[in-house]
């Protein structure tokens, strides 16, 4: 029995497919149209998890949004509330689309929807069931915590087996991802998803505002509270872009924020200390409220196992100090905990709490994601003109990590793409995390991105103790530990500016290929360690083997290892001279 589960006509739109349980395909729309957060329908993803496929083995059709939710009290809202009708009219649209899914693909001509059951699973719970039924917990609590989606921003549950008994929700108009947003916005990041840039930036600060930005948000129990006061999205609503391309969010806070904080950051302007000290306070505030709403749902099951997702559990600086500041002892966080991840979930819901299935699914990797074969790597190689070798087995893998101990940049492209925002080491670009200057020259050569952005460790997992204070697996990198004091100057690189490191813990049997390559630089360097930041330049991650040379050869990148092939950048350099950075592309291609 086949399931396809979708995040359709929302930000990260994406496809899952489950096949009897286990899950086979999964994939954001953003990989294949290479346009970043896509929001729409994900025709190409579900091409691409359907590909190969036998039709008559798709039996249920799963989305991760239920217009029929809260139905009754978003009527009873707007009828109180006459200046809620415009934002209501706005997001009739985006519901009427989520409500003809069944048209949208048979127009589509991907699937007859007379053939299949569809469903439509509220947001939330569809965010619920991607952590704890791709959890290797029996039971545990479950959170999901994000801005809003069908009328909630937050909900949890308690698991056990093959089911979720949902205890209680958080409902618009309060949310702890919207409060973060909100200053997103007004430090002067104002694209969708920008949220990690201010979380990066807040270890240069001191939280000299605490008080004033504790007046903007509280945790009452279990149920989060704004001061609507510094908000429009109740009384003006907002603008939002979701029919297709790149999704754009309007601005959420009032003039009250004005009045508090001073002015807003012009966007690209320069960052003062004020700045840097704003972001602080809003991290420090939101790691007080996240974990009291957590220490909160403990409280009421004293279960020491937690399951987390939605977009506040990508917060990796605050996830981090779940172990110090609750009783939890055993955490899962599902790697695609933002939207795209809810496709997983639609499709995980169907498969167990509507058709009561038992549990055989542990989501332990990200691996799910096209394939190209040597044939296919080749072929793009020779056609392209470049010079590169042949080194199978562990001559691929020796002479890589010579390269990387010798301080070159490594584009490292092997077996399926990740499915979420994170690169973990298939398609990844690696250097050396023990060179201090390594940060500053791939943001110079290479990434273009903010200096006060981290670069991030992978490291193999049974080493990972005597760098980081806490020894607890961190497969996905979304938990930033504290990197011990007698080892931050050995990997200067990876260490941010408050002592954390946002790590990448490597399983032998998980990625055996990416486990040698650290093993094999830890011989040569001491270090089990390498930077891996994502395989991409200003653009989506690369998916398949033209994009990855291309990225290779227009940025200075030192070396590709591309399947079993090796290319050095001295080797062609002529192949690059014509190539105009990625940012480029994108603004000629859409004018």
């Amino acid at each position: 029995m086949n399931i396809l589960g979708l995040n359709a006509f929302h930000g990260d739109s994406s496809a899952a497919l489950l096949v009897n349980g286990q899950l086979a395909m999964a994939i954001e729309e953003e990989r294949l149209n290479r346009i970043k957060h896509w929001a729409g329908f994900p025709t190409l993803a579900i091409k691409a998890c359907l590909s190969g496929t036998d039709p008559g083995d798709l039996e249920h059709v799963a989305i991760s949004r239920d217009p029929r939710a809260h139905f009754w009290t978003k009527v009873a809202r707007v009828l109180k509330r006459p200046g809620d009708w415009g934002r209501l009219t706005s997001r009739a649209k985006n519901t009427v689309q989520v409500a003809r899914l069944a048209s949208r693909l048979g127009s589509s001509g991907i699937l007859d929807p007379d053939s299949v059951r569809l469903h439509f699973v509220e947001h939330h719970r569809a965010h619920l069931a991607s952590a704890f039924f791709a959890s290797p917990f029996e039971e545990a609590d479950v959170v999901s915590i994000d801005g809003f989606g069908d009328f909630s921003s937050a909900m949890w549950a308690k698991g056990c087996g093959n089911r979720m008994d949902v205890k209680g929700s958080v409902r618009f108009p309060h949310s702890l991802g919207l409060y973060y947003t909100a200053f997103t916005q007004f430090l002067g990041f104002p694209h969708y998803g920008d949220e990690y840039k201010m979380m990066g930036l807040s270890a240069y600060g001191e939280p000299r505002f605490l008080e004033q930005v504790r007046d903007v948000v509280a945790v009452d129990g279990l149920q989060i509270r704004l001061n609507l006061d510094y908000f429009t999205h109740h009384t003006n609503g907002v603008e939002m872009t979701w029919a297709g391309g790149k999704p754009e969010l309007g601005a959420v806070f009032s003039r009250k924020m004005v009045e508090v904080f001073g002015s807003p950051r012009k966007p690209n302007s320069d960052i003062q200390q004020c700045h840097r000290d704003l972001a602080a306070s809003v991290q420090a505030v939101l790691e007080e409220r996240y974990l009291a709403f957590l220490n909160g749902v403990a409280r009421r099951t004293g279960s020491k196992k937690l399951c987390l997702a939605g977009g506040v559990a990508l917060n990796c600086v605050a996830n981090g100090k779940i172990f110090e500041r609750t009783p939890y002892r055993d955490v899962y966080i599902q790697p695609a905990a933002h939207d795209a991840g809810t496709s997983i979930g639609a499709a995980l819901y169907v498969w167990h709490q509507l058709l009561g299935k038992p549990r055989s699914f542990t989501m332990r990797h990200v691996y799910y994601g096209p394939e190209h074969t040597d044939r296919e790597i080749e072929t793009e190689l020779t056609n392209a003109g470049v010079s590169y070798r042949r080194l199978d087995g562990d001559a691929l893998l020796d002479r890589t990590a010579r390269e990387l101990a010798d301080g070159k940049i490594v584009g490292w492209f092997q077996g399926r793409m990740e499915f979420g925002p994170r690169a973990l080491g298939a398609r990844s670009i690696l250097a050396d995390p023990s060179r201090k200057d390594m940060k500053d020259i791939l943001n110079r050569r290479i990434k273009h991105r903010e200096p006060f952005r981290p670069f991030c460790p992978s490291v193999l997992a049974e080493e990972a103790g005597k760098y980081f204070v806490t020894d607890y697996p961190s497969p996905f990198m979304v938990q930033a530990y504290r990197i011990k004091e007698s080892q931050r100057d050995r990997i200067p690189a990876v260490t941010h500016e408050d002592g954390t490191g946002r790590l990448q813990t490597v399983e032998r049997d998980v990625n055996p290929q990416y486990w040698k390559l650290l093993h094999r630089f830890g011989e040569l360097s001491g270090v089990p360690m390498l930077i891996n930041t994502s395989f991409n330049e200003n653009e989506p991650i690369v998916n398949t083997p033209a994009q990855a040379l291309d990225c290779f050869l227009r940025t200075k990148m030192d070396v590709l290892a591309i399947g079993p092939f090796f290319l050095q950048k001295s080797e062609n350099l002529e192949h690059g001279e014509r190539r105009q950075p990625f940012s480029v592309l994108s603004e000629l291609s859409t004018r």
